[in-house]
């Protein structure tokens, strides 16, 4: 092994390898979260997670971030094939236009929600003018959801468009030049090769979403807990590291099971435009 990647390994070591390994201990563990001398090995941590209780937040968590996940592919998949068919210089200029909000932190841009959804906020105020009444607009389902599209559609949007960008216009001429019509080049020959774009933007936007904490705390109000925020609650408020850490596992385990079952579907899916003629 060459000496120029030891620091890697040891970056690797430091940041990586060590703290899931003290995840794991303390999953497999309780006792007092400050004194490693009360820790014995058990799993109480992953028998209660595994309850009603629980197991419910853990739907709400899946439910929520599938539903984006469909949305951003929905708004998404169009937003990147319209760029990607846009002359360069628009082209670019739409791509900065898709990644400027992403520079600002995303907590601000949460944040920012509240100013147009709140019972005083900025909708509500247009509305009232009008001469209804305010809406509900915050501290609910929808509200968490909106947020997540918000914040993870670029995420979805990049992936697939640099993948259209990249298939040969030859592929597309000789499809129309056998016959095929605007619907059939789409669906027999763009769509299939675009897939691997549309996997990556699946499993970037559905991981993120599943374990989100700060969208659901603002905008849910922390009436609609998610995964995340039990994690959360677990290490900053209840002190119990234990619990936390085993959640924490279940969500990973959650996340590679997806990747695994994304990646599978996209191998499947390898070669697509084939069946053309």
């Amino acid at each position: 092994m060459k000496k120029v990647a030891y620091p890697y390994i040891l970056w690797m070591a430091i940041f990586i390898v060590i703290p899931l390994f003290l995840i794991l201990y303390f999953a497999f563990t309780t006792g007092d979260s400050q004194n490693f001398a009360t820790f014995q090995f058990s799993l109480d941590n992953f028998k209660r997670f595994f309850t009603p209780t629980y197991l419910k937040v853990l739907g709400r968590s899946v439910n929520l971030a599938f539903i984006s996940t469909i949305i951003c592919l929905i708004l998404g998949y169009p937003l990147a094939y319209i760029i990607s068919k846009a002359e360069p210089r628009k082209r670019n200029m739409m791509v900065l236009m898709l990644v400027i909000p992403m520079w600002m932190n995303f907590l601000l841009r949460t944040y920012a929600w509240l100013t147009l959804l709140g019972r005083n906020g900025f909708i509500n105020f247009v509305i009232t003018k009008i001469g209804f009444k305010p809406l509900e607009l915050i501290y609910n389902d929808k509200a968490v959801l909106l947020g997540m599209v918000y914040n993870f559609l670029p995420f979805m949007v990049l992936p697939i468009y640099t993948v259209l960008i990249k298939i040969e216009k030859s592929l597309i001429e000789a499809a129309e030049d056998l016959g095929a019509n605007k619907i059939e080049v789409f669906s027999k020959v763009v769509l299939p090769l675009s897939m691997p774009g549309i996997i990556t933007g699946i499993t970037m936007v559905f991981i993120p979403a599943v374990s989100t904490f700060v969208i659901s705390a603002l905008l849910g109000g922390n009436k609609y807990n998610l995964i995340g925020n039990l994690v959360e609650q677990q290490f900053r408020w209840t002190g119990d590291w234990h619990f936390g850490s085993s959640m924490s596992i279940i969500l990973m385990i959650f996340i590679l099971i997806t990747m695994a079952l994304t990646s599978k579907f996209d191998k499947e899916k390898e070669g697509g435009g084939g069946g053309l003629w």
